[in-house]
This record gives C-alpha cells, sequence and structure tokens, in this order.
C-alpha cells in the first residue's frame, strides 16, 4: 500500500536538521519501497505491505529516534486517506497562486471530541475559518498563517490530539506525485 508519512517539526528554524538523503536511507532501513521525500519539511511518500497505520507510526518513530537522535511526531495517512482530505476541502476549489498558503490542512491524528471541536471555534478571528471534519482540522487564514493564532501548537493543546499541518499547495504536491506514473499502478 502507498503511505504518506508527513514528520512534524523538523528543520524548523534550524532546529531538528534532518536531511532527506538521511530520512530516506531511514525508510530505506525499515524495508520500505518507493521512497519519495517532498520538500525539506518531511514529507515522505512510500510503499509498505503493512497496513496497520498505527504499527507503521511507531516502528518509524523509533527508527527516526535511534537515526537523529530526537523525537519526531508522525501521522500517517493512506492514498485514500489523503484523497478524501482532499477532495473534503470545505472551502471549494482553491487558487494555488493565490491562496494555496492561505488555506492548511492540520492532520488530526484522533477525531477531536463535539465538545473540544465548538471551544476551538471561540479562537476564530474573522476573516480566518476553521472547519473539522473527522480527522482534518482546515483551515483558512487569509492574513497568513504565521499571523493567526491557530498555531499547530495551540490545536494540539485545544483539541487534545497530535496533529501536524501543512498548506494547500504541499497537500496538492503530494496528491499528485502519489497520482504521477511512479505509483499510479500501486493501491
Amino acid at each position: 500500500m502507498i503511505y504518506i508519512s508527513l514528520l512534524r517539526g523538523i528543520n524548523v528554524g534550524g532546529h531538528k536538521k534532518v536531511l532527506m538523503k538521511d530520512l530516506k536511507s531511514a525508510y530505506q532501513d525499515l524495508e520500505f519501497q518507493y521512497i519519495t521525500t517532498h520538500l525539506q519539511s518531511g514529507n515522505v511518500i512510500f510503499s509498505s505491505l503493512k497496513s496497520n497505520q498505527h504499527d507503521l507510526r511507531a516502528i518509524i518513530e523509533t527508527k527516526l529516534k535511534s537515526s537523529f537522535g530526537f523525537n519526531i511526531p508522525v501521522q500517517i495517512l493512506s492514498r485514500q486517506d489523503l484523497e478524501v482530505i482532499f477532495k473534503s476541502c470545505p472551502f471549494g476549489l482553491i487558487d494555488l497562486q493565490t491562496d494555496g498558503t492561505k488555506v492548511l490542512v492540520s492532520f488530526l491524528s484522533n477525531e477531536p471530541s463535539p465538545d473540544k471541536q465548538l471551544s476551538i471555534q471561540q479562537n476564530v478571528q474573522h476573516p480566518e475559518k476553521l472547519v473539522i471534519q473527522h480527522k482534518a482540522a482546515y483551515l483558512f487564514c487569509p492574513n497568513g498563517y504565521g499571523r493567526s493564532k491557530l498555531s499547530n501548537t495551540f490545536i494540539e493543546s485545544q483539541l487534545g490530539v497530535r496533529s501536524t499541518t501543512r498548506n494547500w499547495k504541499t497537500v496538492s504536491n503530494l496528491l499528485n506525485i502519489i497520482r504521477s506514473n511512479d505509483y499510479s499502478s500501486m493501491h
């Protein structure tokens, strides 16, 4: 199966430096196939015969800690998970040139409780938007994500789940890579 692993907190502000060639090598050590990294923020597409995403996450996190010497939280998505998240975007068709960095997805480890989903809405400041569907929090930050209170750390603390956030350009690019000829025949 094709999976996407999204690593949280590497190569940000010079901290937790991980070279993509070293990251790819760690995944090769785990005997994953068809490994592709995208950008320096820890997006890895790979194939594995393992079908349990929780087991994959644990295996990858353990390997990354032993390889790089620090904890790196990982979110695992199947190809189908990413397709559903992409197609379920509540903000309609997004122009990647104008809004590709203003629309973001926080990939959540679990679906947050309805109470927490309601509570976090009090922190959304117009014209921002936040829509939570299943295990994804969709953000629209027209004034820029860096100016929003809705950071990944804030979302995690408010919803009580692990999370990692990517902008819509990255989400689109990951999906395009998966849909490319290299992955077209794989599930």
